[in-house]
């Protein structure tokens, strides 16, 4: 069975890519969008958003990353996807899934599932763009606020020349509500000949047992879930692994703290690891006292200072 980190913009970048793959189960990782909008991009914006593109397309533990690519302009699409591949991802990933607003506003993410004739066009083009050996794949929600087209756009994708599809079994309206319809993924499964890979709402080993059994899918896809327990890939994979104990997590929450302290910008800082710790705490009470301790702090010297008061030093964040 196969299992890939999810792409989710403005939390599972590559600090958490490598963090969370250091823990082992996951296979391949997807990166959060590269947007495109009219212009050919500069190869560091590329390097800025996938810095694994410098250790040859893969995470430092050494799984590999797809980069990926959002926008409607099919021709700027194409030409970026050019680019993009000749710095060595693991293949090219396109977004026909992204909620946000402001991506949909202008034609962007899920906005694109209302017209299956134009995802097929971009989806060729950026075949036809990428040399052939390279995987070209994509992921898309079950529809923007309806399910009527999500057929036309999972075979759009497939007769387009898609290598694969990733389905969040959700429409943008359901947005992040429970439950997601893994039993829909069936029905685009049954239709294409390309792997299907069920994404949405898979929170532990028994959701991930109920996903694969409703969308015939074994391939997964897990994005918060392994936010909140950096072990679940392989508690999916080794029935009866359990969860990370607390002594185990520490010294990835050390090393996150360090990514982000020489890659993110002081400002955002501390914001990054009290994010991660949010998630953190849904499953580790220990989480959610350092939570608490830092919660209204945002000075990354002082979060550093509240850190080594909840933790002994040697076990956490080093000064």
């Amino acid at each position: 069975m196969t299992i890939l980190l999810a792409p989710m913009e403005g939390l599972l970048d590559f600090t958490l890519r490598d963090v969370l793959t250091r823990v082992g189960g996951i296979d391949r990782c997807v990166s959060e969008f590269i947007r495109v909008t009219g212009t050919l991009l500069p190869n560091r914006t590329f390097i800025r958003i996938v810095p694994e593109l410098l250790n040859g397309g893969r995470t430092p533990s050494g799984v590999p990353v797809r980069a990926q690519l959002m926008g409607s302009d099919i021709a700027c699409l194409a030409e970026n996807a050019a680019k993009l591949a000749e710095l060595g991802p693991a293949g090219i990933d396109l977004n026909f899934g992204c909620p946000a607003k402001v991506v949909n506003r202008h034609g962007g993410g899920a906005a694109l599932l209302d017209d299956p004739e134009l995802i097929h066009k971009i989806v060729s083009a950026v075949r036809a763009a990428v040399p052939q050996p390279m995987p070209v794949s994509a992921k898309m929600r079950l529809g923007f606020l309806c399910t009527s087209r999500t057929l036309d756009c999972a075979q759009a994708i497939e007769s387009a020349g898609a290598d694969e599809l990733v389905v969040h079994a959700r429409t943008k309206a359901d947005g992040y509500k429970p439950p997601a319809y893994w039993d829909r993924i069936a029905e685009i499964r049954a239709s294409l000949k390309i792997p299907v890979i069920a994404n949405g709402e898979i929170w532990t080993a028994e959701d991930a047992a109920r996903c694969r059994e409703q969308s015939g899918c074994h391939p997964l896809m897990l994005g918060r879930g392994m936010v909140v327990n950096p072990g679940l890939a392989l508690s999916i994979l080794q029935p009866g692994a359990g969860v990370l104990a607390w002594d185990e997590l520490l010294p990835l929450i050390r090393h996150f703290w360090g990514l982000i302290d020489i890659h993110i910008e002081p400002r955002h800082r501390a914001g990054r690891l009290k994010q991660w710790l949010n998630y953190l705490r849904r499953l580790y009470p220990e989480a959610e006292a350092v939570y608490a301790d830092v919660r209204t702090v945002n000075d990354p010297a002082l979060v550093r200072a509240r850190v080594h008061q909840s933790f002994d030093a040697r076990e956490l964040i080093a000064a």
